[in-house]
Formats: structure tokens, C-alpha cells, sequence
């Protein structure tokens, strides 16, 4: 499965986990070119970690990859949501 789609998925899943809301913060920089703040991505756990550089290894490579629009889209409801209490 490719990152971006497992991004979504995760962020869909658990829109209120910090690692969703780190998630869908760097997909909105990256969409807008923004600064984002590299030290979130080193709280994130091993495997999310990992996401977030295949994530952004795609984005790389891959501009213009239609799933990046649905990945964005979950990102933004996601952010406007903020951090969930558990």
C-alpha cells in the first residue's frame, strides 16, 4: 500500500491521535509549502515515523498522484477537529 493511502487511512481512523494531527499537519505543508516543524515528526512513534518519511518521499516523487487530494482533504477536517480527549 502506498504511504499516502495508509497516511489517509490512519488519519480516518484515529483523526484525533497526535499522530494524526502531525500527519495531516505535514501533508498541509507540504500542499501549501509551508514550514513545519521537523521535531514533530521525532515524537512520533517508530512506525509513524516511518510513515511520515514515506509520505513525504512520495509527495517527492510523485506531484501530481490523485490520492494526495483525498489525503489533503482528511487532513484539513482533521485539523479543524483538533486533538480528541480520550
Amino acid at each position: 500500500m502506498r504511504a499516502i493511502k495508509a497516511a489517509r487511512i490512519l488519519i480516518e481512523k484515529n483523526p484525533g491521535s497526535v499522530s494524526a494531527q502531525t500527519l495531516s499537519g505535514l501533508v498541509l505543508a507540504l500542499a501549501s509549502e509551508a514550514d513545519f516543524p521537523v521535531s514533530d515528526l521525532y515524537k512520533l512513534d517508530y512506525d509513524h515515523f516511518n510513515l511520515a518519511l514515506k509520505v513525504l518521499e512520495e509527495w517527492r516523487l510523485d506531484r501530481y498522484y490523485a490520492g494526495k487530494a483525498r489525503l489533503f482533504d482528511v487532513s484539513v477536517q482533521t485539523t479543524e477537529l483538533g486533538p480528541q480527549p480520550k
